[in-house]
């Protein structure tokens, strides 16, 4: 079925979706590891690309190809690629874009191992990056030299939920010949598009709003042109990278959901944010829904919703953010977000801990920044939780 006129629901369900040969409804897993050819000649032309054909599922397989199409489809881009986890995603982009000498700029509050890596683990290969607070775009300007290959946006950001103006950004870095990636895994592609505002590139850990169900791990990059696509499947299929078929099944299976699941966890995190923010043991609350965050207007502007995500801290700091984290019953104390369960976690002691204590006060994690991801359940028994949590402090 073509899609591409169809609505965002529709894409959901039926995007990149195969005829199968028996007919079943759900494509089947396709778990094997490798594919026979008809004859010789046909196995050379699959390898030479003459003809299209699945050889060996590093390079290719049906039920990882269902998905990567679908979510290409639904951001707009020229193809995808389903890989092991999110962070196979961010090292695929960094391998592709990057190279000895070259600089990278990204946002101070970036997901803590996506920064980690390129902090310790780069530099021995030559690759250097600034990090600065790219909610202003005066930062990124000041922060760009002339060997700067890559600005690297995620937006909202982790855990502060900065919002970065990528048509801006976008629009600064192709002026210096300089690709945009951004990381959408906050927002999915039902909330906002990257690609259509400028960027090059897309990635999301798929683990998150995409599957939706916390019962895998993977990723996804998306390009925006064919030669882009071409360098980053080089890097993707010979650093092994690739997705495993029955990851693939369930997340796109989970994928289905994806539009119905975000409207029910986001209007959920309205209701909690606005009980939030009226507490009075809340000191701070930051969700781009409020009219108090300082990018409303741009949230409002290039995506479609708030979102499910909310950071705020608890009068008292992390002691008393402590005493919250741990008498919730409902949430649950865990890392990863995008799930159908609400979650609660400590940023600074968990997900970026292994950033210096500098780097994260000069990146906006203080030590009481607690983070909620909201889920589907009843609101009235998240904000029951939450209440008796900070009846505690």
């Amino acid at each position: 079925m073509d899609t591409k006129n169809k609505g965002f629901n529709s894409k959901l369900i039926h995007a990149g979706a195969y005829e199968d040969a028996k007919g079943s409804a759900v494509n089947p897993i396709y778990q094997t590891s490798t594919f026979k050819f008809r004859n010789a000649d046909h196995g050379a032309r699959c390898f030479s690309g003459e003809e299209k054909g699945f050889i060996y599922t590093r390079l290719g397989n049906p039920t990882i190809e269902e998905l990567e199409n679908a979510v290409a489809e639904l951001e707009n881009g020229v193809g995808a690629l389903a890989v092991a986890s999110g962070m196979a995603a961010v090292n695929t982009v960094y391998l592709t874009v990057l190279s000895q000498g070259d600089h990278m700029i990204s946002h101070s509050s970036v997901y803590g191992p996506s920064r980690g890596i390129m902090e310790k683990l780069y530099p021995k290969y030559g690759v250097e990056s600034t990090y600065v607070d790219c909610t202003d775009l005066s930062n990124i300007e000041k922060a760009i030299k002339p060997n700067t290959k890559l600005i690297y946006l995620e937006t909202p950001a982790n855990p502060t939920m900065g919002i970065t103006d990528i048509a801006a950004a976008s629009e600064l870095a192709h002026k210096h010949n300089i690709l945009v990636c951004v990381d959408n895994t906050f927002c999915s592609p039902y909330l906002q598009k990257p690609l259509d505002l400028g960027a090059d590139i897309v990635l999301h850990s798929m683990t998150k709003f995409i599957n939706g169900h916390a019962d895998i791990v993977g990723g996804i990059v998306i390009a925006k042109t064919a030669e882009m696509f071409s360098e980053l499947k080089y890097v993707m299929t010979n650093m092994g990278f690739n997705m495993d078929p029955h990851q693939a099944w369930l997340t796109r299976r989970g994928l289905k959901t994806l539009a119905i699941r975000i409207d029910r966890a986001q209007q959920n995190a309205i209701e909690v944010a606005n009980y939030l923010e009226k507490h009075p043991k809340v000191d701070w609350i930051l969700f781009p829904g409020l009219k108090s965050h300082p990018q409303h207007e741009l949230a409002k502007k290039q995506m479609k919703g708030p979102g499910a995500m909310i950071s705020f801290g608890v009068k008292g700091g992390l002691e008393a953010g402590k005493i919250v984290m741990d008498n919730v019953h409902l949430a649950m104390l865990a890392v990863s977000l995008g799930g159908i369960e609400t979650l609660i976690q400590h940023p600074a002691s968990m997900t970026h801990s292994k950033l210096s204590k500098e780097a994260r006060e000069t990146a906006g994690i203080s030590d009481g920044l607690v983070r909620l991801s909201i889920g589907i359940e009843d609101v009235e028994d998240i904000i029951a939780d939450l209440d008796h949590a900070l009846s505690l402090v």
